[in-house]
């Protein structure tokens, strides 16, 4: 059984037309919905954090601005059992982003990995745009993977207090494979 640690969020909801009439899912209803996918699709979530609302972080796209402002995220960590491969997590997990209305611009890459004290101005290499979800692999049991599509330990998640937060709630002293760390060591290093 495999152990990952997921983190859920978005700053959109998520308008949809029906034949029996138009819904909207609110940003929470929407990480409630993606922690209920992950569960039925992934594996087991044994832990979940709070939802978190936290400020927008890098730098947004000018466009994905006008159109929808920028606003605040909502976040989840989950721990999820799976039977599952890291892979197949990803999978997983696009499908579900794709069905609660992320449109991946898969144009804009991140700068290479960054190391403990790369700092967040070193990174501005992606434009980051709103979205009603995003599910990110944070880590995955122990394991460093580097493929083209996948990097575990997440390569940017010891930069983002959004992400270490909801982290620390749950898996506190889970060590950062790369870097030694515990979770709420590397919270406490921001």
């Amino acid at each position: 059984m495999n152990r990952v640690a997921l983190l859920i969020g978005g700053n959109q909801s998520l308008r949809r037309s029906r034949p029996e009439g138009a819904t909207c899912l609110s940003r929470r209803a929407l990480i409630e919905q993606a922690t209920v996918l992950i569960q039925e699709r992934i594996g087991t979530v044994v832990l979940a954090s709070a939802i978190y609302e936290t400020e927008p972080w890098g730098e947004f796209d000018v466009r994905s601005e006008e159109e929808l402002g920028v606003r605040s995220f909502f976040n989840r960590a989950l721990v999820v059992e799976t039977e599952l491969s890291a892979h197949e997590v990803l999978h997983e997990a696009l499908v579900i982003e794709k069905e609660l209305g992320r449109h991946r611009n898969l144009s804009t890459q991140h700068s290479a990995n960054p190391t403990l004290n790369t700092k967040h101005s070193t990174l501005n290499t992606k434009l980051y745009h709103s979205r009603p979800m995003d599910i990110d692999l944070i880590f995955f049991n122990e394991e460093i993977i580097d493929t083209p599509d996948l990097q575990i330990p997440h390569p940017r998640a010891h930069l983002r207090r959004f992400v270490l937060e909801p982290l620390a709630e749950i898996m506190p002293e889970y060590r950062h494979p790369v870097f030694g760390l515990t979770v709420a060591e590397l919270l406490d290093r921001l």
